[in-house]
């Protein structure tokens, strides 16, 4: 039974739907890979630092997660670091389709590897990381999507 798992993400900008997926992963594996993924298809707001500045301090408090950024293939960080179940989060059918594509090459580059689908808490269910920039970019308040740090930090790089 493996002990250690991964959740992986652009985190651009980290979400409280992302930090109720790894405060639920966190307490079912002894050790948590919070791993900030480089996505070619996404222009980011934020770097991978201050993407993982921002997760650091967020998840200071639990002890049995690491946050590591990563420019390859998850796999391939999976393999590297013998992780043998990695965790996506899950909103919706169309979220699902993408994510079991996903899933099935995973498990084709690195047969050890399981894939879990975590679905999110029914109150994070409308909350997409692209909404929240294009919210905050209108001025919206978008303090019941991100943690009061995450705001304060799109505010800076927004210039409110």
């Amino acid at each position: 039974m493996s002990k250690i798992a991964l959740f992986a993400g652009t985190f651009d900008p980290p979400t409280l739907g992302h930090i109720n997926i790894i405060n639920r992963c966190s307490a079912l594996y002894e050790k948590l890979y919070v791993v900030i993924a480089h996505n070619i298809n996404k222009q980011c707001l934020f770097s991978a630092n201050e993407r993982s500045d921002m997760l650091h301090k967020l998840l200071k408090d639990n002890k049995n997660i690491e946050v590591v950024i990563y420019e390859g293939l998850i796999v391939n960080f999976a393999k590297e670091h013998d992780v043998s179940v990695m965790i996506r989060g899950v909103r919706a059918l169309a979220d699902f389709s993408y994510e079991f594509e996903l899933a099935m090459t995973n498990k084709q580059l690195y047969p050890k590897v399981e894939t879990l689908f975590m679905p999110t808490d029914p109150k994070y269910f409308l909350v997409r990381s692209s909404q929240i920039k294009e919210l905050a970019k209108f001025g919206a308040d978008i303090s019941n999507m991100v943690p009061q740090l995450v705001v304060n930090k799109i505010n800076e790089k927004l210039d409110f």
